[in-house]
């Protein structure tokens, strides 16, 4: 990693929206588009660090949040758990993401390694050190559980007592859906119906003590939360 090029955070902002703007450009000349929402996706303001590796692997990333936030955006980090000590750098730098995510797709062993197939000896193990120190983190932290039918979709039990170690102020659990690239590795047959996810999260709440507040059929998840306090608050607003 040493001898690597690095894009620097300030580049990186300035490329992705110029990358919406050209993505948009289209839709400024249609006449069916809403030009008000054309002109407000002009300077994007929410910013997703996630979808391409792992992104605490980035030894800039503390600057690209603060970054992020100097421009007035919200980050939203996604993690799969691998890199503990990254998350606790970012909390000494004040880089801490206005909501992290923590992909939380095996409960032992055997399921982490089948869902997985990781290339390093102790994935298990690090996952488990972030959940530890995930209570410690300050910021809006959720669990998400991205379940795939034959692969993970079991024992809500298991899940709901990590999530517990956890603490989260919201779980997501939602069905792996065959979309992308991911469509050449899965495919539709591991594709849960909403039921069969609003079930499976009825179970985590009973384990967990946490509450289902939302759901949303067509993106097949369901949202649970804490607390009261935290289903009130599980909407991004200016204040965070």
């Amino acid at each position: 990693m040493s001898s690597a090029v690095l894009d620097d955070p300030e580049k990186i902002l300035d490329g992705a929206v110029a990358a919406q703007r050209k993505l948009l450009i289209g839709f400024k000349g249609n006449e069916k588009a809403n030009a008000e929402k054309w002109r407000e996706a002009q300077n994007p303001n929410q910013v997703a660090i996630s979808l391409a590796g792992e992104p605490t692997l980035y030894p800039k990333l503390s600057g690209l949040i603060r970054c992020a936030r100097r421009r007035g955006m919200t980050t939203f980090l996604v993690t799969n758990g691998t890199q503990p000590g990254a998350l606790l750098t970012l909390k000494e730098q004040d880089a801490l993401p206005t909501q992290l995510y923590v992909s939380l797709c095996a409960f032992d062993k055997e399921s982490y390694a089948r869902v997985h197939q990781p290339v390093i000896d102790d994935g298990l193990e690090r996952l488990l050190e972030t959940l530890r120190i995930y209570p410690a983190l300050p910021t809006r932290r959720v669990i998400r559980l991205t379940l795939s039918k034959g692969l993970n979709f079991s024992n809500p039990k298991k899940y709901a007592a990590l999530i517990k170690q956890a603490d989260p102020d919201w779980v997501e659990a939602k069905s792996y859906m065959a979309v992308g690239y991911s469509r050449n590795r899965l495919g539709p047959k591991y594709m849960i119906p909403h039921e069969e996810i609003r079930e499976f999260s009825e179970e985590l709440a009973r384990h967990s003590g946490y509450e289902i507040t939302d759901e949303q059929k067509e993106s097949r998840v369901v949202l649970l939360s804490r607390d009261a306090q935290a289903a009130a608050n599980r909407f991004i607003t200016q204040n965070d």
